[in-house]
């Protein structure tokens, strides 16, 4: 009953098979099983023949420092743990019969079936708590301050008016800010024209589309500056 001994070959693999589906000797955490059957080894396995077992010691090595401090009965030998029957595993010879017998009666696959979906259902609880706690936060809402030029025609153009049609633009997630005329040349002054966004509700390109179509008076629109807030 349970692991052989450990400084034999039979004995590596056998908990080398156990490990295959498992993290440890027992359960979903270190403990004193997996420190009874550490120190029973002496040392680590080859990495090569035993993958499963070489990279279980790697890992219960890191807590040596903790091992008195690792749940459970740190009384009981290494020999209390592991596969119920061994036999069929220290004579090569039976091995497919034993692996038959396994299949027939699944000594074990139950409860690891079970342990298996016990932990889903851990996982998917923390899952769901999680994206709770996540979506019951505040959104924080990325806006953008922008400087927006735009030009009129000619000097003859009524600016007035046309800061008027700009300001006309009323939109969710769009609010117009302080504005000034800028000297460009020969008498000519452009609109510049600050403005808050929310950037997932507003399309600067739009914005600035929609301006444009006030054809009596706006010749083109640039963004002068932008800067997120």
């Amino acid at each position: 009953m349970g692991f052989t001994d450990l400084l034999t070959e039979a004995g590596l693999a056998i908990l080398n098979g156990w490990l295959t589906t498992r993290s440890y000797v027992t359960g979903y955490a270190p403990s004193q099983a997996d420190v009874a059957v550490f120190k029973a080894i002496k040392s680590a396995p080859e990495s090569a023949k035993y993958p499963n077992a070489a990279r279980w010691y790697k890992h219960i090595a890191s807590f040596e420092d903790e091992f008195a401090t690792l749940p459970g009965d740190a009384s009981k030998p290494y020999s209390v743990y592991g596969p119920d029957e061994t036999a069929a595993t220290l004579n090569p010879a039976k091995a497919p019969a034993a692996e038959e017998e396994e299949d027939d009666v699944d000594l074990f696959g139950s409860d690891d079936e079970e342990e298996d979906a016990e932990a889903v259902r851990v996982r998917e609880e923390r899952l769901a708590a999680y994206k709770a706690k996540k979506d019951a936060k505040p959104k924080t809402i990325a806006k953008s301050v922008v400087t927006l030029d735009v030009k009129p025609w000619d000097d003859e153009t009524d600016m007035a008016a046309l800061e008027a049609a700009v300001r006309g633009i009323e939109k969710d997630g769009l609010v117009w800010g302080a504005s000034k005329l800028v000297p460009v040349g020969f008498g000519i002054k452009k609109l510049q024209i600050n403005l808050v966004i929310e950037d997932e509700k507003i399309s600067l390109s739009d914005l600035e589309e929609e301006i444009q179509t006030f054809e009596d008076f706006v010749q083109s629109t640039d963004i002068a500056a932008m800067q997120k807030l």
